[in-house]
């Protein structure tokens, strides 16, 4: 039997940089499982759309396909735009089943990358010294989700035995300036910044720029391509796929 193909489907940016790391990132989980079918996909504002790669895959023949959410938090993106978009492929698509799996969130290995990416900034800054963190990411109307990014902060934070503020680059205070300064007022001065985010763009940019300007000695790049990243995916992938298998089969 064919194992379903992969979809990893991410929102989309109108700055290229972002499809570009997303198309990467699907390379390199391709490169970790020869002869699984795995397709980058966006639901807006870069290419090729979701419901182009669906029609793809049915026309070569795919039955199955698992959808896995690029996504940080569950989220508006999470919450209603991929249930709507893998709801209308389905309408399309009566013959194939497409299964949509968990968002990535917060795994313990992606704090392992902010350090990685942590580190990679503090040496290009040539930064020795730290006496506080602060860790950047979208931001929501949705407080749970919020909620989220500050107990990754506070887990960040704890491995390093720094104080650590959660920022938010819309829709959420406090934005990365405001939390470097914070870090500031209590006489912080060796103060850096983790990128939540999975690829560069118009936020993570907002963010160091907010950042730099309020005396951050470090903004860290974001999670980007990474084989823990890609593993994760692989992950969400293999729950997906199993959770196609009709309940007889698995009892048989």
């Amino acid at each position: 039997m064919t194992a379903p193909a992969l979809i990893a489907l991410a929102h989309g940016s109108r700055d290229p940089r972002s499809a570009d790391t997303i198309t990467a990132l699907t390379e390199l989980v391709a490169c970790m499982r020869p002869g699984l079918r795995i397709e980058p996909a966006f639901l807006d504002l870069s290419s090729p759309r979701f419901e182009d790669v669906v029609d793809r895959l049915a026309a070569e023949g795919h039955q199955e396909i698992v959808v896995v959410p690029l996504l940080l938090t569950e989220a508006y993106h999470a919450k209603i735009d991929v249930p709507g978009a893998v709801e209308t492929a389905a309408a399309r698509h009566k013959d194939i089943l497409i299964k949509a799996t968990n968002v990535l969130g917060v795994e313990s290995a992606f704090f392992d990358v902010l350090d990685k990416r942590l580190r990679e900034a503090l040496s290009k800054n040539r930064v020795r010294e730290l006496d506080a963190l602060v860790l950047a990411a979208a931001g929501s109307s949705d407080p749970l989700a919020n909620a989220m990014v500050s107990r990754a902060a506070r887990t960040w934070g704890a491995r390093h035995h720094l104080p650590t503020i959660a920022a938010f680059a819309s829709a959420a205070p406090p934005a990365a300036g405001e939390a470097v300064r914070a870090h500031r007022a209590d006489g912080r001065r060796h103060i850096a910044v983790g990128s939540f985010f999975l690829a560069p763009g118009f936020l993570p940019d907002r963010v160091a720029e907010l950042a730099t300007e309020a005396g951050a000695v470090a903004v860290a790049e974001p999670l980007g391509v990474d084989v823990e990243v890609a593993r994760v995916i692989l992950a969400r992938y293999a729950v997906g796929a199993v959770e196609l298998v009709p309940i007889e089969a698995l009892s048989a």
